[in-house]
């Protein structure tokens, strides 16, 4: 079977993106499959660019499949008429908190100026500087991908339901109840969502958010004939599993 490609959280780092597509490309050819865990916005300083990256992808019709992140929702329901915040966020924190980024993505979008507005005046700025297939394709955005033994998603699944009824909003946020769980969920767990210092494998889980939101870089992972390697700047490298039920 040709290989699959998971890349973790991108937010906003194009430049790595681009980096990261071309060492995919270096091992797998131009006709990679490509799974992104979502979270493409956001923190980093070009959410514009890494959005048109993966549309314009999509649209030559490359063999890449998008998923939706948390961030990428927020943004997708702030292009909304009216907005929508998403419930699931702390109380007191909205999209343009400075531990979320929205602020950070509406600048490279050309919109500098939001200090003290309130949202609804920004709505209409917002959709004017949003090119429509910007939106399009958060819209797109799937919530999951299972193929092969590998369920890839962003944030994980709730343990002891079956893949195939999870709800959006645990795969879109779920943390600790899901990463402390040492059972076999019926797939290899491919996510991202919660930053760790590199790739890694607890054995029934794989995280691939490796922190490019706060500057590190992103991770990409191959899978092939069941096995799993971390794609470096030197090739492959084997990724080798942890203990189950570790956060």
């Amino acid at each position: 079977m040709q290989p699959i490609y998971a890349i973790g959280d991108i937010h906003g780092q194009n430049t790595m993106l681009e980096d990261v597509l071309a060492l995919v490309e270096k091992d797998g050819g131009t006709n990679a499959r490509i799974v992104f865990l979502g979270d493409y916005v956001d923190r980093g300083p070009d959410s514009r660019a890494v959005v048109e990256t993966l549309a314009q992808g999509l649209q030559a019709g490359r063999n890449w499949v998008c998923l939706k992140g948390n961030h990428d929702r927020m943004f997708e329901w702030y292009l909304e008429t009216p907005p929508r915040h998403d419930p699931y966020m702390l109380v007191g924190m909205h999209w343009f908190s400075p531990k979320i980024g929205g602020a950070d993505t509406l600048a490279a979008y050309g919109i500098t100026e939001i200090e003290g507005r309130r949202l609804y005046e920004l709505g209409g700025e917002i959709l004017a500087k949003v090119p429509p297939h910007h939106a399009a394709f958060l819209r797109s955005l799937q919530l999951c991908h299972h193929v092969e033994g590998l369920f890839f998603v962003h944030a994980g699944i709730r343990p002891g339901v079956p893949l195939a009824q999870q709800t959006e909003t645990d795969m879109l946020w779920i943390r600790e109840v899901f990463h402390t769980d040492p059972r076999d969920h019926g797939a290899l767990v491919v996510h991202g969502h919660t930053p760790v210092d590199h790739a890694t494998h607890y054995g029934n889980r794989i995280n691939l958010d490796s922190g490019a939101g706060y500057g590190r870089p992103i991770s990409a992972a191959v899978f092939e004939n069941g096995q799993v390697w971390q794609l470096t700047p030197h090739g492959r490298t084997p990724l080798p599993q942890g203990a189950r039920g570790s956060a």
